[in-house]
């Protein structure tokens, strides 16, 4: 792992989604979003409430990446998706299948892994 600087919210929600206790941030008007905020993206409200985040969602959109930027240059190639989880969609990268089997509509779960290149968490997803 590298030595950077903890990012309190997105290292928080990187600890809870490893715990198997992933959560997302709802305004009073149902809007989702992830953390860390201090207002609701969409309608700005300041209402916020945590709320657990489904075990499972679908790939809605993804893109191989087979020339990384030097950070993930020993994990290419690799999968980049965006997944559905109801509420929020979550971006990350799938793992556990050959880059050339990921298909938009296939059911993740979400869990919190390393890159092969820096030791960095990250969000992953794979098939379930």
């Amino acid at each position: 792992m590298s030595d950077e600087v903890r990012d309190d919210g997105f290292d928080d929600l990187l600890d809870a989604v490893a715990d198997g206790e992933g959560f997302y941030v709802e305004c009073d008007e149902g809007h989702g979003s992830l953390p860390p905020r201090l207002a609701c993206p969409q309608c700005g409200s300041q209402e916020l409430s945590e709320e657990p985040l489904p075990e499972s969602g679908e790939i809605v959109t993804y893109t191989i990446v087979a020339v990384p930027t030097p950070q993930f240059a020993d994990d290419a190639p690799y999968v980049t998706a965006v997944v559905d989880f109801g509420p929020v969609s979550v971006t990350g990268q799938v793992r556990g299948v050959d880059p050339e089997d990921v298909e938009t509509g296939q059911v993740v779960g979400i869990d919190v892994d390393e890159t092969v290149t820096s030791g960095d968490r990250l969000l992953v997803f794979e098939r379930r």
